[in-house]
């Protein structure tokens, strides 16, 4: 008997002798996690091929990065289905903040213009921090009878010409500005989906197409050259690298702002004081005069988050804000 009540106590104390002793060492595990993060090397996949914007302006921070936190960054380059291939990777990744997403605005775009995707925002990853912006630039064919943007808007609203623009695919971030253009203008273009910016951008300087808004690093040569119009950058200030080019905002649109912007993500449950490290690093990387150089260089603006909360919501905002253009221009992706 007493024996059996000896094992009947000991049964009853000790798992909550174990769990009280996990709930005091739990702190300091916490605690080790951001001390010896990172121990090893980082891999950051870039949803996109090798070359493009969303992979250099990824080569130019990655780095700075692996320089602050001691650790070498691997870029792995997941192109495909608009940045969801991408994004799948990171979100069934170990929550262990070794492998990273380097974001782009298309992901909080997709959900609402593909009939699925294969991951949550909110759900999936744990956010770290916007990185940088890259503003686009309404741009037409010279031979438009309009100089500047108010002149423009004039012009559309004649409804002369069967007037198009052009965008690299049905649903993309250069579809998607345009229609938030015409809704704020109250104009009505003709829009042709291409595979693609650079094909449409050809198609636009040979005078196919009056219109488009490609990433001003991208139009800058054409612009430069007299091949391209440019009417205004979509952002809400000015672009150093081309300074002499106002905001549609100033120019006749008031409050128009319209960016590609980048990011980081880790996969969600990584633990929140490794995702504050990262964020610190991240603003540190993009405080650097030499990257912030880099950055101008390619007509890119570092644009970290106050915090990974103050990136979450910018997340969310984004894709309310997409959310309703989508609905209200009926697009649905092919």
């Amino acid at each position: 008997m007493n024996s059996g009540k000896h094992v009947a106590r000991a049964g009853t104390f000790v798992p909550l002798l174990a769990s009280l002793l996990l709930g005091v060492t739990a702190l300091p595990v916490s605690q080790s996690n951001a001390q010896d993060y990172p121990s090893r090397q980082i891999t950051l996949i870039v949803p996109s091929p090798a070359g493009g914007g969303t992979d250099t302006q990824a080569r130019v921070l990655a780095p700075k990065l692996s320089q602050i936190l001691g650790q070498t960054i691997v870029i792995d380059n997941r192109g495909g289905a608009s940045g969801n291939i991408g994004a799948a990777a990171v979100a069934k990744a170990p929550a262990d903040g070794y492998t990273l997403l380097a974001m782009i605005s298309s992901h909080v775009i997709n959900p609402y213009v593909l009939k699925s995707t294969p991951y949550e925002l909110d759900r999936d990853f744990a956010m770290i921090s916007r990185t940088v912006t890259a503003p686009g630039v309404l741009v037409g064919t010279p031979s438009l009878p309009a100089k500047n943007l108010t002149e423009l808007m004039a012009y559309l609203k004649t409804g002369q010409g069967n007037m198009a623009f052009a965008s690299g695919g049905k649903g993309s971030l250069s579809h998607l500005i345009v229609e938030l253009f015409q809704r704020e203008a109250g104009v009505k273009l003709l829009h042709v989906p291409y595979r693609g910016t650079h094909p449409a951008m050809h198609d636009v300087v040979g005078g196919q197409v009056a219109l488009m808004v490609p990433d001003l690093s991208i139009a800058l040569g054409q612009i430069s050259g007299g091949q391209l119009r440019a009417f205004g950058v979509t952002g809400a200030t000015r672009v150093a690298a081309a300074p002499e080019i106002p905001t549609i905002a100033e120019a006749g649109l008031p409050g128009f702002n319209a960016v590609q912007w980048f990011g980081l993500a880790a996969p969600a449950g990584t633990p929140p004081d490794i995702v504050k490290k990262l964020h610190a690093a991240v603003k540190e990387a993009l405080n650097s005069p030499d990257v912030q150089q880099k950055y101008k260089d390619l007509a890119m603006s570092p644009e970290p988050s106050a915090s990974p909360e103050e990136y979450a919501a910018f997340v969310r905002a984004e894709g309310l804000k997409w959310g309703k253009v989508v609905k209200d221009a009926n697009i649905v992706a092919e």
